[in-house]
């Protein structure tokens, strides 16, 4: 790839991810609990519960178990719950799915990975995002027929190496069966890590630093929506959506796949499929510096800006459904 070229579209894909988001206009309906708030012990419950009691969650017996526990507490909603199952080097690993609104149509896809990488407690990674879909689950309960298109909160299994990048992670499988299927997905959102908050200055690192320091904060107190090149629209729905209804920092990136992070988690096997996706995430090591290690636990994160994440992401679901028209801007990546 020549630099001049992709400097000069990854310029005008941040501009348009930096810049205020118009979002297609559609009758808004009685926003039924659009505001709805999340629940930050609740959500310190579920992540210091994953995070201790089923470690280390890189082997299949913890896994299962840990899949069980994620299962009963959607079993705590009325949501639809079904299982997904799937072999990798000889063990069981379920994809835990949990459904509101309509059984058929189109859907909206949200999906945390809820295994860690090696003997790590992984509680920003990624016991938070799974913490989050719970309580999202919660919140989508309180009025699940008001809902005018199918939610599918799924926790997947297998996202962290060495089954990253390969058609064994637990989200890959779920693609690969929405595909077979010719089920048609509005739009998937990862979470990825959305625990991790700090106001110190310097706090944020960057990729292409050069560049984004210009357009975003070195302190690492947002969240970020990020989409690849074609997903513009989506992300800035996403992003507008999340700042109307908390006061947190919300920020959206739109770049090629060959900028780093951009593409680290479970979206990616949706982006390989043609379905539109983004992630939102505190930035992962571009922020937490016990990423990965014996130091992801659970009393480093904050969950009153987490509850904020999860308030954004509802806000982010009733846009998606009810103002988003997914259109793609096509961009040569």
């Amino acid at each position: 790839m020549k630099l001049l070229p992709f400097f000069a579209v990854f310029s005008v894909v941040v501009l348009l991810a930096c810049s205020p988001a118009t979002i297609e206009k559609a009758p808004s309906p009685s926003h039924v609990g659009s505001a709805l708030p999340a629940d930050p012990s609740r959500l310190e419950t579920y992540v210091r519960t994953l995070s201790t009691q089923f470690h280390p969650r890189n082997r299949p017996e913890t896994l299962q178990r840990a899949a069980e526990y994620i299962k009963n507490s959607l079993r705590e909603t009325r949501a639809r719950i079904s299982e997904q199952e799937f072999e990798v080097d000889g063990a069981i690993f379920r994809n835990v799915i949990a459904s509101f609104g309509p059984e058929e149509g189109e859907r909206i896809i949200v999906g945390a990975h809820y295994d860690a990488v090696e003997e790590t407690p992984g509680a920003d990674d990624n016991a938070s995002a799974v913490a989050g879909m719970l309580e999202l689950a919660h919140m989508l309960d309180q009025h699940p027929s008001a809902l005018p298109l199918r939610v599918d909160l799924v926790a997947f299994a297998l996202e962290e190496p060495p089954y990253f990048r390969t058609d064994q992670m637990g989200s890959a499988v779920y693609a690969a069966l929405l595909a077979q299927n010719n089920i048609k997905v509005r739009a998937m959102i990862a979470l990825e890590m959305i625990g991790y908050f700090s106001d110190q200055p310097d706090s944020q690192e960057l990729p292409a630093a050069f560049l984004l320091r210009w357009f975003y904060p070195t302190e690492g107190n947002f969240i970020a929506v990020v989409g690849s090149l074609s997903d513009v629209v989506l992300a800035r729905a996403v992003k507008e959506a999340m700042r109307k209804v908390s006061s947190l920092p919300v920020y959206s990136i739109n770049a090629p796949q060959a900028v780093p992070g951009i593409d680290f988690s479970d979206h990616l096997n949706f982006w390989k499929l043609g379905y539109p996706a983004v992630m939102i995430t505190d930035t992962a090591f571009f922020r937490n510096k016990n990423y990965h290690t014996a130091h992801d636990t659970a009393e480093k994160l904050d969950y009153p800006k987490m509850a904020q994440v999860v308030e954004g992401v509802y806000s982010a679901l009733w846009a998606v459904m009810t103002h988003y028209s997914p259109k793609k801007v096509e961009l040569s990546e």
